[in-house]
């Protein structure tokens, strides 16, 4: 018997546009997928032109009218981030939804960003807090979306803050932590000040539970040359249906909070099922370490300094 997933069902997005990263393939290409269903223009913001042209041709081969493009963005480059923000600053269209995906998970041994930060933190959260303040003017006359795709892993660990580039002691599992943990507070944060500052944007969070994707597949560019133990189990359990997500139904959460007229700002949405690895999304109390607005604040001062952003 065919496995039935969980789905929603996508408001009609015509005459907006969405930029999603991360969107060449997983998560972030059913994502792409979806709102170009629902009539939005999606912008695909790659690293890659090769995977970004064969994700196009992906999301066509289903829905042969769809309004998509690639520009090009490396989010471990705070120079490739500013050169996309003026890009579509210069296109001068409004941003309606933006759905910060793109990731980079565990890399074995440490490695920087074209910055000089720690991969994982200067990837997942400093990339898309500068993205976001590059493209605050094209969010706020969008009165934008904006969901941050966070992770499980940011209910564990901590803050290294004695050491946010982990140069003394590397730890992949905890920066990965820290990544998202930041990350989320840059969410929740961006919604305070919208409110505060009356810059209409909506900012939200969400996660995917657990599915396979390529976060820990074979990624030679990170050090990792075959596929993890831990991603052929989550395919296995995966393929059998049991506890975890497809990429199907992981992308769910973020639609829900990206495109929902019920979800908020401030909130934080992921898979309602055993333990929130899979099932149809809702929204979920706010994970411990993403409760304190004092941090949020520290995080956000950090972030503007060492991106040299800021949202004014």
């Amino acid at each position: 018997m065919r496995r039935r997933h969980p789905d929603i069902t996508v408001p009609d997005l015509t005459g907006t546009r969405a930029v999603v990263t991360g969107a060449s393939d997983g998560i972030g290409l059913e994502l792409a997928t979806r709102l170009a269903a629902a009539g939005a223009e999606v912008v695909l913001p790659v690293r890659n032109p090769r995977k970004g042209a064969a994700a196009i041709a992906a999301i066509r081969e289903r829905h042969p009218r769809a309004d998509v493009s690639l520009r090009d963005l490396d989010l471990s480059s705070l120079a490739s981030v500013a050169a996309l923000g003026e890009t579509l600053r210069a296109e001068g269209r409004p941003i309606h939804v933006l759905v910060n995906n793109a990731g980079v998970m565990t890399p074995p041994t440490r490695q920087s960003t074209a910055d000089g930060f720690e991969l994982q933190f200067g990837t997942n959260h400093l990339g898309h807090f500068a993205l976001a303040g590059h493209l605050l003017s094209l969010l706020r006359a969008g009165r934008a979306r904006v969901t941050s795709q966070i992770s499980i892993a940011a209910n564990r660990n901590a803050i290294n803050w004695d050491d946010l580039d982990w140069e003394r002691s590397y730890h992949p599992a905890r920066a990965y932590s820290q990544s998202k943990i930041a990350f989320g507070y840059f969410g929740l944060e961006l919604d305070r000040r919208s409110r505060a500052r009356g810059w209409g944007i909506t900012s939200n969070l969400s996660h995917p539970g657990v599915a396979p994707t390529n976060l820990l597949a074979a990624r030679p560019e990170l050090g990792r040359d075959q596929d993890t133990r831990d991603v052929r189990l989550i395919r296995w359990l995966s393929r059998h249906g049991i506890l975890l997500g497809t990429p199907e139904t992981a992308l769910l959460p973020a639609l829900h909070a990206a495109t929902s007229p019920d979800a908020e700002g401030g909130r934080f949405y992921g898979p309602s099922g055993l333990g929130h690895l899979s099932g149809p999304p809702a929204e979920q109390r706010l994970y411990s370490r993403l409760r304190d607005t004092e941090t949020a604040a520290r995080v956000w001062q950090i972030s503007e300094d060492l991106t040299k952003v800021t949202f004014d």
